[in-house]
């Protein structure tokens, strides 16, 4: 059987890299890219002029199909998609926000969109407008998540028995054996953040990689819930979002916690007090930072491993 997603977005592998902000730039998408797979740069993190830096060299470090993940709540959409339009990127995945409101804007200049959901109702409604696929994606994913906390182990076949159209899976697969898990559930191809987060071409700082590699299980919870969703590691800034919500904080308050540029100080800039850390919780099963080619590659051959050995389970009657 032909996969629709390889062949949607003419590449090798099901395997996508998510647009995750703070560390996915045009070295990662590019790497991801070249190794067979669909590289993403992350806009959410990025003004439109770093954007467009971003694009420019992602072209020139790959010949191969990326895309652009663009939050649709985010400032300067419209200059944003401009800027995908007029530099030629034939592959948006959209989130957070509204799949209506640029849907038909991309679809009418020949680009390709996906856009992030973590519910049926949200599903059907993306379907509805015309995407090309949906991603959906479970509460153990990193980042900002779905409010219900539906793991990806039962989203999964609910989108799926919900579209027609093709369904990339996302949260906690960070392994072949999670991808065949996946697949199993219906999905067509999946969606990896927190694996690539630490790859070498990453641009998270070095000091978030190490602290990926030596989170252990029950280090990441889901916070801010009131305000939006976001799964965090543990550290500082995360235990006083923690006490403040213990105490009723409202979102005025965990917005003051917040501040400004507070994952930017974390992920990016190596804060690992009172940044932000956005992951998932398939951090604590990662164990060491390589290229990027390398993760890919190896969750592709532990796929097809595990598929031959489910091939070959015999039962008894």
């Amino acid at each position: 059987m032909k996969n629709r997603i390889a062949a949607l977005f003419g590449i090798q592998y099901p395997i996508i890299q998510a647009g995750m902000v703070w560390c996915s730039g045009w070295r990662l998408a590019s790497a991801v890219s070249n190794a067979g797979g669909l590289g993403i740069i992350g806009a959410g993190s990025m003004y439109p002029e770093v954007l467009l830096e971003h694009i420019q060299k992602c072209k020139k470090a790959t010949s191969k199909p990326f895309a652009v993940n663009v939050p649709l709540l985010y400032p300067n959409v419209q200059h944003v998609m401009d800027i995908i339009v007029e530099e030629g990127v034939k592959i948006v995945f959209t989130s957070a926000g509204n799949p209506a409101s640029w849907t038909g804007f991309l679809k009418e200049r020949g680009i390709v969109v996906v856009h992030v959901i973590a519910n049926t109702k949200f599903a059907l409604k993306a379907e509805a407008c015309g995407v090309d696929a949906i991603v959906a994606e479970g509460f153990e994913a990193g980042g900002h998540n779905g409010r219900e906390e539906t793991t990806t182990l039962c989203l999964m076949p609910m989108i799926k028995a919900a579209v027609q159209i093709p369904v990339i899976a996302a949260g906690g697969i960070g392994s072949g054996s999670a991808m065949l898990a996946a697949f199993a559930l219906g999905a067509e191809g999946v969606q990896i953040g927190s694996a690539f987060a630490i790859a070498e071409e990453s641009s998270a700082h070095p000091n978030f990689k190490h602290k990926i590699v030596n989170s252990v299980e029950g280090d990441t919870k889901l916070r801010m819930k009131k305000l939006v969703p976001v799964r965090l590691l543990k550290n500082e800034f995360a235990d006083a979002i923690a006490n403040a919500e213990s105490e009723g904080a409202d979102a005025e308050i965990l917005k003051h916690l917040l501040g400004r540029a507070r994952a930017k100080l974390g992920m990016f800039e190596g804060d690992m007090h009172e940044g932000e850390l956005e992951i998932g919780q398939v951090s604590a099963m990662l164990n060491d930072i390589r290229p990027a080619a390398d993760i890919l590659n190896r969750i592709w051959l532990e796929f097809l491993i595990e598929k031959n050995r489910i091939n070959t389970l015999e039962f008894s009657e």
